[in-house]
C-alpha cells in the first residue's frame, strides 16, 4: 500500500477552500443517499427520517436513523475528501494532508 508524502504548509493552505467546498458537497450527496436508503429500509416511513424532537417516533427509530445517517455521511465525506486530495496532488504535485 502506497503512503502519500506529507504535504507542505502552503499545500495545506491552498487546499483549504477546496476541502471546504468538497465537505459541503459531501453533505449534500450524503443527505440524498440517506433519504434513498431510509425510504428503502423503512417503506412505511414518511418522506423524511425522524428527527430527535419528533415525539411520534420511538427513540429506537430515531437512534437508528441517526446512526445510519452518520455512517453514510462519514463514508461519503471520506471518499470525496480523499478524491479531492488526489486530484489536487495530480494538479500541483503536493499532497495537501498530514
Amino acid at each position: 500500500m502506497k503512503r502519500e508524502e506529507p504535504g507542505s504548509r502552503s499545500a495545506k493552505l491552498l487546499y483549504r477552500p477546496i476541502g471546504l467546498v468538497s465537505s459541503l458537497l459531501a453533505g449534500v450527496i450524503a443527505g440524498e443517499i440517506f433519504q434513498q436508503v431510509w425510504k428503502k429500509a423503512v417503506p412505511t416511513a414518511s418522506d423524511d427520517a425522524p428527527r430527535p424532537l419528533e415525539s411520534e417516533y420511538p427513540l429506537r427509530e430515531i437512534i437508528l436513523a441517526a446512526a445510519v445517517q452518520g455512517a453514510i455521511f462519514s463514508v461519503v465525506k471520506a471518499l470525496i475528501n480523499r478524491g479531492g486530495a488526489r486530484v489536487y496532488q495530480r494538479a500541483t504535485g503536493d499532497w495537501p494532508g498530514d
